[in-house]
């Protein structure tokens, strides 16, 4: 029997399109291609590679007397439907036009994006998805045999995981607009234990093709803390000066980004928010020329320069999809210089639509230093190489609330002297970068709590004055 064809995704879009009955319609389908290696107790344990398929399927309806109009300019209702793997595309599109018939207007309506005149180049819309293999992980398994060696002769036990996926995403809607990206992403962890399990180190990395990733430097690094552990001490909570990693940075940076809501702010809910509905843009946030930003064309962070979203948000709108994406500075100068909208949020308060980028980048503008060369110029503070199990406790100040793991550090004359023990803390982001003292050189960058789904991030490490050790945490 001959296997039957999987249906091309551009045939899926243009099938979808032509079964639709609304005023408008759009059509996302996403390829993923992903394998993985976990590894545990200095040895290979399980390793895989899957194929995915997601469809979403936008309906668009004119409301009342405004049937027939184009879609944004008259009342519009949206409906939204969506499935994995294979199904009738036909029933999806009958559903979401089912789901537009019981809608309401739509508060974030606007006349859907059409092609530019640029089209013909853009996105490469007629090409195959693009796959990940097996070999791509080659470098790490081979690295990793000396590393599992090394760490078996110091007593030490090693354990992690490495995971490669590519998504190629399509984007076809009744305007005309056809679109097509690639993202490769990649990320790596690895934890090292000493065989009592009273010390513990975690490092991670994110890639796109595992090409930069050097296993060797890795374990170093985790060999490096794990002999700093050797010696501990205990200290109370409080308020100490802090040196953050860039992965440490990124934990905070991260969730700081997701705060950047326009209309959050705009309604009081946000710590960008001002008095009489106004927002903080144009606020200093720090002393120090900080500089957050997105770039779909960052090297090394690459990401979709256009919007694609199966879901309306606060900020995003499936009325935005195919939405050029470009540089977007968040802070600047260490001033905050946008928040995000939607096209027709930003309409409604008299600014430029801000979509997310999905990549983003702290720097401070000339800074060169190393962690170690942060280190080194501390008197007395901590070292605290990841944070943990992060949650938000007042939108209002941005306080979260999370605890330190695998390794907080004393650091005393410029020296790292022993290990201490674990802290829950108390902390805003936007308090972290008023409060910093000095910032290194921005490198890439793994946040350990947001890193699964944002793992494209450039971060440089802090040196941070008062950060809030609120209690002692007994985790170890």
């Amino acid at each position: 029997m001959t296997a039957r064809r999987l249906e091309a995704p551009q045939e899926v879009i243009e099938r979808a399109l032509a079964a639709s009955r609304t005023e408008g319609c759009a059509v996302i389908v996403e390829e993923l291609s992903q394998v993985e290696v976990r590894f545990a107790n200095n040895t290979t344990t399980t390793n895989g590679m899957r194929r995915d398929r997601r469809i979403v399927v936008m309906s668009f309806r004119a409301l009342g007397g405004g049937a027939g109009g184009p879609v944004g300019a008259v009342p519009t209702a949206v409906g939204v439907a969506s499935f994995s793997g294979e199904g009738d595309v036909e029933d999806l599109v009958r559903a979401a036009e089912a789901e537009a018939g019981r809608a309401g207007p739509a508060g974030d309506a606007a006349a859907l994006v059409a092609p530019g005149p640029d089209e013909a180049a853009a996105g490469a819309f007629d090409e195959a998805p693009v796959p990940t293999e097996p070999a791509v992980l080659a470098g790490v398994l081979s690295g990793l045999g000396d590393v599992f060696g090394r760490a078996s002769a110091a007593g030490n036990l090693m354990a992690g995981f490495a995971t490669h996926g590519v998504e190629t995403t399509y984007l076809g809607t009744s305007t005309g607009l056809r679109r097509r990206h690639v993202q490769p992403v990649g990320t790596m962890e690895l934890v090292a234990r000493s065989s009592d399990g009273s010390r513990s180190v975690w490092a991670g990395a994110g890639t796109t093709w595992f090409a930069d990733v050097d296993v060797d430097a890795f374990a170093q690094r985790l060999a490096r803390r794990l002999a700093w552990a050797e010696r501990r001490v205990e200290l109370p909570a409080g308020r100490y000066e802090v040196v953050l990693p860039p992965d440490a940075t990124a934990d905070l940076v991260v969730a700081l980004s997701e705060a950047l809501s326009g209309r959050d702010a705009e309604e009081g809910r946000s710590v960008f928010s001002a008095p009489g509905g106004a927002t903080r843009v144009g606020e200093a946030l720090s002393s120090l020329p900080f500089d957050l930003r997105g770039d779909p064309a960052a090297s090394g962070l690459e990401c979709a320069p256009f919007l694609v979203t199966g879901a309306s948000g606060t900020d995003v709108s499936v009325f935005d999809n195919g939405l050029p994406v470009g540089p977007t500075h968040w802070i600047e100068e260490g001033r905050l210089r946008r928040l995000q909208y939607h096209r027709a949020a930003a309409a409604r308060s008299g600014v430029e639509p801000a979509p997310p980028v999905g990549n983003l980048v702290l720097e401070l503008p000339g800074a060169r230093r190393s962690l170690d060369d942060l280190v080194a110029r501390t008197e007395r503070g901590l070292l605290l190489t990841c944070l943990w199990y992060i949650r938000e406790v007042d939108p209002v100040t941005l306080l979260l609330t999370g605890l330190t793991r695998d390794g907080v550090y004393l650091v005393e004359h410029g020296e790292v002297v022993a290990a201490v023990n674990n802290f829950r803390f108390n902390e805003s982001p936007v308090g972290v970068l008023a409060r910093a003292i000095e910032a290194g050189a921005s490198e890439r960058a793994l946040s350990r709590e947001w890193g699964e789904w944002q793992s494209r991030t450039s971060m440089p490490a802090l040196r941070v004055a008062e950060f809030n050790m609120s209690s002692v945490s007994p985790a170890t």
